[in-house]
């Protein structure tokens, strides 16, 4: 199979589909490998490194289309890349449809087999390919979040841990998966004093035998998340329904009550956010104020630490892109029902229930579509 490594042109995108170690693997199976010049190069890959790993290098996006058979890339395809796309053609990124009809359209409208990273399943019920990114983007809430309670930032002037005599910064995290657990695990490191907030009884008695009385953990409700949210310093939002639309568990009421200064990191944001004062914002321009409250809603926050962030995707995407250039999709989603779960949309066809249902589109299951 031929795979193609566009560079990533979503502003202030730096993180790249394959590394070289990467290609090493892909053409070692005997597949053939094309990277966009310069697609890796500012985070330290450059076109020398993927020509020794046996690449070859295409001068601009529109040959890397033309020649792959599968596109692997790490954001959804922006509106110049979808019109590259063509009937038959993998695309293997993230694309987080549910809240994005226009990408939705010009998916189903290119004939194209898109599978999404973010709803590949486990034997556990996991994301795999999304944890790692959730793992960094909870991390990095923390320091964004920090940051932004600064008084240059807008924010309080808090100091996220206090200093001895001084309060810390209360943290809220609503939402105790990947990216929770994680913001929670910096947050407690910074000596804030943190709660985090879900619905799964076991996953709070999870935090709570690991981390003890250094967390307090908080069973979700309205009424619960409106109590925290108006004491909190800094909210974290970490909420996660797979392939579909966030849930708005903060409303606008709510901000509008928030303490003066206090700030929203909405990491929710790629699936519409869980807020509803939320908007994407970019690395170029992370925040903006509604209601005297600081909102943090970048859409890649990876991006921001994009080596440390290609590294761990390719570690996890790397066994399914092999998979589907060895076997072809067909075959290989047919075998595998955790990779079978990433297919959205397929030849036109919208094969994801979640987002069938967020945008109106007829719903048809991934094994009628591949006649399995």
């Amino acid at each position: 199979m031929h795979i193609g490594v566009p560079k990533e042109i979503k502003v202030h995108e730096y993180r790249v589909g394959l590394t070289p170690a990467s290609v090493r693997e892909v053409v070692g199976a005997g597949h053939k490998v094309t990277v966009q010049h310069n697609a890796g190069h500012e985070i330290g890959f450059d076109d020398a490194d993927y020509e020794a790993a046996g690449a070859s290098i295409a001068p601009d996006a529109g040959s890397v289309f033309d020649a792959a058979d599968m596109i692997i890339k790490v954001k959804e395809p922006q509106a110049v890349e979808r019109k590259m796309l063509r009937e038959g053609q993998i695309l293997f990124t993230y694309l987080h449809l549910a809240p994005d009809p226009e990408q939705t359209k010009d998916l189903v409208d290119s004939g194209a087999i898109c599978i999404a990273y973010e709803t590949v399943t486990d034997a556990r019920g996991g994301l795999p390919l999304l944890a790692p990114m959730s793992e960094v983007a909870g991390r990095m809430s923390i320091q964004a979040g920090a940051h932004c309670l600064e008084m240059e930032a807008g924010g309080r002037g808090m100091l996220l841990g206090g200093v001895p005599g001084v309060p810390a910064a209360r943290v809220v995290i609503v939402g105790g998966g990947v990216v929770g657990t994680n913001a929670a695990k910096m947050a407690m490191g910074l000596e804030a004093h943190v709660t985090v907030i879900d619905r799964s009884i076991s996953r709070l008695a999870e935090l709570d035998m690991h981390y003890g009385v250094k967390l307090n953990t908080v069973y979700s409700t309205a009424t619960a998340i409106e109590e925290y949210v108006l004491g909190a310093d800094l909210v974290i939002g970490a909420v996660l329904v797979p392939g579909a639309s966030a849930p708005k568990l903060v409303t606008e009421d709510m901000v509008r009550k928030m303490k003066r200064g206090s700030v929203i990191v909405d990491v929710a944001i790629d699936q519409g956010g869980m807020c509803e004062t939320a908007k994407p914002t970019t690395h170029a321009d992370p925040t903006y104020k509604v209601h005297e409250v600081v909102h943090y809603c970048v859409a890649n926050m990876p991006g921001g630490v994009a080596r440390t962030s290609t590294f761990a995707l390719n570690n996890a995407t790397l066994p399914f892109a092999l998979s589907i250039a060895n076997n072809g999709y067909r075959t290989a989603l047919g075998r595998d029902p955790h990779l079978r779960a990433g297919l959205n949309v397929h030849e036109g066809k919208v094969t994801y229930k979640a987002v069938a249902d967020a945008l109106g589109y007829d719903y048809v299951p991934a094994e009628a579509e591949l006649k399995l």
